[in-house]
């Protein structure tokens, strides 16, 4: 675990009811902290699918996409018994 002392310049308001709400504690940030960053890997996976569609990438199937997953297992597999 990594610890980090962070110091925020809030609205006197702002700081108060996050306050009052519970939200600047660590446990709160670090909640906080990780729905950011899932709500913007969605927001990649998103855009990524639109230049996708954009370039004229069709969707692979279940069955090319299983066989994609498979590929990759096989890689790691053999990667960790190097």
């Amino acid at each position: 675990m990594t610890t980090l002392e962070v110091t925020l310049n809030l609205p006197d308001r702002l700081a108060r009811e996050a306050q009052a709400a519970g939200l600047l504690t660590p446990k709160a940030l670090s909640g906080l902290l990780k729905d950011a960053m899932r709500r913007r890997a969605a927001q990649a996976l998103l855009e990524g699918a639109e230049r996708a569609s954009d370039a004229g990438s069709k969707p692979l199937s279940m069955r090319q996409l299983q066989a994609e997953v498979n590929a990759v297992r096989k890689t790691r597999r053999r990667a960790s018994a190097t």
